[in-house]
């Protein structure tokens, strides 16, 4: 049994989900486990981010900061790489270890998935047909019964 057998003895049912979980206090402030993010891993990302806007700014630039610029943007995909839990996740094998050092992921651009493929029509002939079909019949049955039925008179 998930709760008690017998509730409260109040003559209301306002018909809502229960305001807390049967088997926590009241002040338990327990939550749904998310994936934390370390500081560090904070840290990485958001100095990776800067690399990368100020790569951007120099590139839009002419002179030394435009040939500068492809490499401060290599800096900030190699220092996304440095996040310790990617690096402990490619430790632990979960993580791919064979990229090319100036490669970086990207999403694809579509579904990776061939197109579906038509199911095969297993029904047979159309229902209203069939139906028709079977009243034309039938009346045409009942025509000739009663055709046969005046040729041949019990009275």
């Amino acid at each position: 049994m998930d709760g008690p057998v017998r509730g409260p003895r109040r003559g209301r049912d306002d018909r809502s989900a229960p305001g807390r979980i049967g088997d926590l206090a009241d002040r338990d402030r327990r939550r749904a486990a998310d994936e934390e993010v370390s500081k560090v891993d904070e840290l990485v990302e958001r100095g990776a981010d800067r690399l990368q806007s100020l790569a951007e700014s120099a590139a839009a630039e002419d002179g030394l900061k435009s040939k500068v610029a492809p490499r401060l943007a290599d800096d900030a995909a190699f220092l996304r790489k440095l996040k310790p839990s990617l690096m402990v996740a490619r430790a632990r094998g979960e993580a791919p270890t064979d990229e090319k050092p100036g490669a970086t992921r990207q999403a694809p651009a579509g579904p990776q998935l061939g197109k579906r493929p038509k199911p095969k029509r297993s029904g047979g002939p159309n229902p209203f047909v069939v139906a028709g079909a079977a009243l034309a019949v039938g009346i045409l049955l009942a025509k000739w019964i009663d055709w046969r039925g005046h040729a041949h008179p019990r009275h």
